[in-house]
């Protein structure tokens, strides 16, 4: 791995992909001790896209409040600042991306496994009772954004990993591939990216170490749990029980979370499967 080499890669994505001022102030609001609600609301007041977007979210099954919430600074107040703050970069990602030429894969299914990821890692958490389930449901979301860099800056590389891929009949996964290409792989990548961007340090551990968990220097829990909603996404997405179809999860990965594989992995699928569509109009609708 050439920390260099990552770094000028994520620095040349810059020049095309920057967050928006909407993410930006609220973040440093979010950050920001003496902040207020009001400040915040301010914030998302300026952007009448995340502003839709925010009431849309409130309002959904996805939190399940029994009334209508209809201002910002109410869903504010019942969903919570880092929420916001999480809701506005998965927005911002989400549209910042999408725009972002690519030619070797779909970016609806590429999407596609990243919500499944995110509804599988906030069920985990929800589960494992010690982490923020919001917050890794936003780790899940953008846990494989190195790889639209990569496909964007590197795509003869890309190309060369996906065939890598291919020619072992989906043995070697992509990761791995990439590093025997490259020299680094897209956890990597995105970790850089999400330094870059001064992301939460549990946006950073879970981006950059899912496939390396033992490598999480701020928090392994919920690095862990990404781990394991990666692989269960991908069983979601086929729609297979056995494990054998995709590749394993790393042991260390239940030992951290106290999770049991034969408790949660059918019961998660099924849930993430029957949340997908309407979470899918809310997080990936226009």
């Amino acid at each position: 791995m050439n920390n260099t080499n990552i770094a000028e890669l994520v620095k040349g994505v810059g020049d095309l992909v920057t967050l928006p001022d909407v993410f930006i102030r609220i973040n440093q609001l979010v950050e920001d001790p003496d902040s207020t609600i009001d400040d915040i609301t301010g914030a998302v007041s300026r952007d009448p896209s995340f502003t839709v977007r925010l009431l849309r979210v409130a309002n959904s099954p996805f939190y399940g409040f029994s009334s209508t919430i209809e201002t910002v600074s109410r869903a504010i107040t019942l969903i919570g600042t880092s929420q916001i703050r999480n809701l506005a970069l998965s927005t911002s990602v989400l549209r910042t991306f999408s725009g972002l030429p690519n030619e070797l894969v779909s970016m609806d299914n590429f999407w596609r496994h990243s919500l499944y990821c995110a509804l599988a890692a906030r069920i985990l958490a929800t589960q494992a009772r010690k982490s923020d389930p919001e917050a890794v449901f936003t780790a899940g979301l953008l846990h494989d954004i190195g790889e639209l860099v990569i496909f964007n800056r590197l795509p003869e590389q890309a190309k060369e990993a996906l065939l890598l891929v291919l020619d072992s009949g989906d043995e070697l996964p992509v990761y791995q591939a990439e590093r025997q290409t490259m020299g680094f792989d897209h956890a990597q990548v995105g970790g850089e990216l999400a330094r870059q961007w001064h992301l939460p340090p549990l946006l950073q551990d879970c981006i950059a170490c899912h496939h390396d968990i033992q490598q999480a220097q701020y928090c392994p829990r919920e690095t862990a749990i990404v781990h394991i909603a990666n692989i269960l996404a991908l069983m979601a997405e086929v729609d297979t029980f056995d494990p054998a179809d995709v590749p394993p999860v790393d042991p260390l990965a239940w030992e951290i979370t106290g999770l049991e594989a034969e408790d949660v992995v059918e019961s998660t699928i099924r849930e993430a499967q029957e949340e997908f569509v309407e979470t899918e109009k809310l997080f990936l609708g226009n």
